[in-house]
């Protein structure tokens, strides 16, 4: 943390008198089905398939925007777990973060573990891992319940192993997705690490663009984003607070639309054309306060400043950090509008838009006050 961030850190405490402690307001909203975003309407209860070739590369960009090349090699084994979930009739969600989780964990690739399962090398494999005893696409381990690892270093059965549910190799222990009660409306990031109970849970919705891409070249479908749907149908609040928490949504509401851009936005508006989620809050808290309040770009100070809120306590105005549980801090923040709905800037390939909390289903929630 620098010396100006610091700086506009103090400042930003001066300004919320009664700051009270990290942690004040912090809830964990279980996942209720249909509460959260759909992922391509026309496919959100059905499976897609693999059709056609398997492509000889594809090239993408992540969450960060950075590119992303997969081999024919790593696209049939995405091809792998379509075609499981097809099988199994997993919903096109569950596909998608079925392809998350194997970028995420092999970067889709069945991987041996010589060092903890020397056997594992006369498999057939795509490389050789070393995290710890874990093996195969999805990164599972023996020890853990997940199968033997002849079981693991199979893409099909791993692949069933990771969807788990009624027909799944493991009978719910250890849980896979379709265990995970409510995942269809969690973050897809949240859900799959609701699987896979990783000490880095972050890493997943990193690669939810480029799973998107995988997912549609592969199936031939032609999906409109899970995120243009996400959007509450009714009409934006039109009963603002007066002053501060007013000035705040509506200075955040004249950004709506502006594309979704990492490390985007600054006091003065959009950086890049866009913003990312910090930067709309440090934008829209800077317009509200005549200058004033002059927020660090970064989730993880912003939630450290301002007055903590409970959950029942939380009014219009009010900013909502998202974290998933087990983690060291939030990976995305929001400002509140009342009822369910948020106003925000979601990820790359979305724009600054209205949402509902519901998206983020199973997530750690925390308030927070400035002002």
């Amino acid at each position: 943390m620098g010396v100006k961030a610091i700086a506009a850190a103090a400042a930003v405490a001066l300004l919320a008198p009664g700051a009270s402690a990290l942690g004040v307001a912090v809830l964990v909203v279980p996942g209720a089905a249909g509460s959260g975003t759909c992922l391509w309407d026309e496919q959100a209860a059905s499976s897609v398939g693999v059709t056609g070739t398997v492509p000889g590369s594809l090239s993408t960009t992540n969450a960060h925007g950075e590119t992303v090349t997969l081999t024919q090699q790593q696209l049939t084994r995405a091809a792998t777990v379509i075609a499981v979930g097809k099988n199994e009739e997993i919903p096109a969600r569950g596909q998608l973060i079925g392809i998350m989780t194997a970028l995420t964990e092999s970067s889709l690739r069945v991987l041996s573990n010589t060092t903890a399962y020397p056997q594992s090398g006369n498999i057939p494999n795509d490389g050789d891992g070393s995290d710890h005893d874990s093996v195969g696409l999805f990164q599972q381990r023996p020890a853990a319940g997940w199968g033997t690892v002849e079981d693991l270093m199979d893409p099909v059965w791993s692949s069933r192993a990771f969807y788990g549910g009624a027909t799944g190799p493991n009978g719910g222990s250890p849980r896979g997705l379709l265990d995970i009660e409510g995942w269809q409306a969690m973050e897809p990031g949240a859900a799959a690490q609701a699987v896979q109970v990783s000490a880095f849970p972050h890493r997943y919705a990193v690669n939810q663009p480029v799973a998107e891409k995988v997912l549609s070249t592969l199936s031939g479908a032609s999906l409109s984003s899970s995120l243009e749907c996400a959007q509450p149908a009714d009409d934006p609040p039109t009963d603002l607070q007066p002053g501060f928490p007013g000035a705040l949504i509506a200075a955040a509401a004249s950004q709506l639309g502006k594309p979704y851009v990492w490390g985007g936005g600054n006091f003065d508006g959009p950086t890049g054309g866009g913003f990312d989620c910090s930067g709309l809050v440090l934008y829209a808290a800077y317009q509200a306060s005549d200058g004033k309040i002059r927020l660090p770009h970064y989730t993880g100070y912003q939630i450290e400043l301002g007055q903590g809120i409970s959950w029942d306590d939380k009014a219009p105005g009010d900013l909502i950090f998202f974290g998933y549980p087990g983690a060291g801090g939030p990976h995305h923040v929001a400002i509140y509008i009342g009822g369910d709905k948020i106003l925000h800037a979601p990820r790359t390939g979305d724009v600054v838009r209205y949402g509902t909390v519901g998206e983020f289903a199973g997530e750690v929630m925390t308030v927070r006050r400035l002002g």
